[in-house]
């Protein structure tokens, strides 16, 4: 009979990776965990702890910081599959998910589908005669050399691809290659894993090519499994339930969806919304239940792309972000900063990222080019923005696949900030109170068009106090709204309040709120 070893990628909530875990293994299947570098070392560290006991778990010996699109995302798949070949010498399978998965189906029916179907599943699809990839580069994922992250450097991902055209810098791909691209989500045989694992020992280039491929976790397994095994041994599909929306947003899953998922022909879903709280209950349940019988309609995405199309208003297949009740999510945390001085905001922003690893966004709401992902238009100017604010955020929230995230909007949006209030997620407001000198509102007259190069300076002087106070009645706004989880850290505060102000604000150490708070003129103009 199959026996599954699971190789789960993970960066976050070790409770549910603990729990995940005990579930897939509860009825002899295998686990070999690998959780992101970039996390907390003590919820690794907790995450060990609690499953030390279960035989049925392995880690991958080398934790990998993970970044979406680049290569460390397959190398911690190479390095969790090589512990589960080592660790589990009766696996049959090597199946892979992520921790937003949850099997729709029982370990009976995995393991009997699995037993009556001698193939490996993986999506691979001709790289560049199928039409998989929608929109976005295609040949110059290949073709060019890509050491930058084009999330978090875009500037310089996009110099960097348009630097090597102009120099004409493409390379070949590997003669005896034919590139294939598909989803991640595969479910692969022993002899499979065993025949890639040799052949990568052997062929050094294969890495070498790979490795600075963009987005090479759609690519690299897909293409390696075409390249080792006979075609009529591979299914070109995944057995993940996966949909994407209109946008190429992964569509989430909640309560009463558990009906249609069972009815799917697939053995896992993803992704399981954090908010259906029921859902996953019932999933946890169903793997190790027995004697489950399941009618499969596969009408799912039909059905989602007919709901959708109408418009149908509520959580179920997606909502359409123009639908005026969405929600950022329960389990969701959006802190806000907000300074008249957006330069210290910016300032901040950056060793707040690097320190917190917590994704930051400049004032979208604000600055028409603050730099912002593709996310199908909704980002395309102010107006939008404001207009489907909380589905743009949420579409944030997705693309950073993140539960927390910071931003920054002017003291002035008041309305805005308090809309985000009233959502179910947690808001947190940090208020930068700065000092404002005349040359700094003089400035700021000339930016926002009060005032001209030509303006005379008797002009001004009359028109600075009125700035002033406009300034200060926002700030006094922003005070007298009684907002729960709001801080103001001021530039005259002395550094142990504005120490203690930057901790309640970002749930952080003493000493991260130092290296932050270090930063070389903070409050300069």
């Amino acid at each position: 009979m199959a026996k599954i070893a699971y190789i789960l990628l993970c960066h976050k909530d070790p409770e549910a990776v603990v729990q995940q875990a005990n579930q897939l293994t509860a009825v002899g299947d295998y686990i070999s965990i690998h959780f992101d570098a970039r996390a907390p070392k003590a919820d690794y560290d907790s995450i060990r702890k609690a499953l030390a006991d279960n035989p049925n778990v392995a880690f991958a010996k080398k934790r990998e910081k993970c970044g979406w699109g680049e290569w460390s995302l397959v190398q911690a798949t190479l390095h969790a599959l090589e512990t589960a070949a080592q660790s589990f010498p009766r696996a049959t399978h090597f199946y892979m998910v992520s921790g937003d998965c949850m099997a729709i189906k029982t370990a009976e029916y995995a393991h009997r589908f699995l037993d009556q179907r001698d193939l490996d599943f993986v999506e691979s699809f001709d790289f560049f005669e199928s039409d998989w990839i929608k929109t976005g580069m295609k040949e110059d994922r290949l073709i060019y050399r890509h050491v930058f992250n084009e999330r978090k450097n875009k500037a310089l991902f996009y110099a960097s691809v348009n630097l090597q055209r102009k120099l004409k810098l493409d390379r070949k791909i590997p003669a005896d290659l034919q590139v294939q691209i598909g989803s991640q989500w595969w479910c692969l045989r022993r002899r499979t894993v065993e025949r890639l694992l040799d052949f990568l020992k052997k062929r050094k280039d294969i890495i070498r090519f790979f490795r600075t491929t963009w987005i090479p976790d759609e690519t690299f397994f897909q293409t390696l499994v075409r390249h080792l095994v006979p075609e009529k041994e591979i299914e070109a599909r995944t057995l993940t339930f996966l949909m994407f929306s209109d946008y190429g947003m992964p569509i989430s899953f909640y309560n009463d969806h558990y009906d249609l998922l069972l009815s799917q022909d697939f053995l896992f879903a993803r992704k399981i919304s954090p908010d259906a709280k029921e859902l996953k209950l019932r999933l946890g349940k169903l793997y190790a239940a027995h004697d489950v019988a399941f009618s499969i309609s596969n009408e799912g995405r039909n059905l989602h792309q007919f709901l959708t199309k109408r418009g149908r208003v509520g959580r179920r297949f997606s909502p359409r972000f123009w639908e005026t009740e969405s929600s950022l999510g329960r389990e969701r945390e959006l802190m806000i900063i907000t300074c008249k001085k957006w330069h210290v905001a910016k300032r901040i922003l950056e060793p707040i990222q690097q320190v917190t690893n917590v994704p930051c966004l400049q004032y979208l709401f604000n600055e028409e080019d603050t730099p912002l992902p593709d996310l199908g238009g909704i980002e395309g100017s102010l107006s939008k923005r404001t207009r489907h604010r909380r589905a743009l955020m949420r579409m944030l929230f997705e693309y950073f696949d993140s539960d927390r995230m910071v931003v920054c909007m002017d003291p002035a949006s008041l309305d805005l900030i308090q809309d985000f209030y009233s959502d179910r997620s947690k808001t947190r407001l940090l208020q930068i109170e700065c000092n404002f000198g005349d040359s700094y509102l003089s400035g700021h007259a000339r930016r926002v068009g009060l005032a001209g190069a030509e303006t005379s300076a008797q002009s001004l002087e009359r028109l600075l106090p009125t700035i002033r106070n406009d300034i200060l009645f926002e700030a006094d706004r922003l005070r007298d709204a009684n907002l729960d989880h709001h801080v103001i850290l001021r530039e005259t505060n002395d550094p142990e309040t504005n120490r203690q102000k930057l901790q309640e604000f970002l749930s952080i150490s003493e000493e991260q709120a130092d290296r932050i708070l270090s930063t070389d003129h903070l409050f300069a103009d």
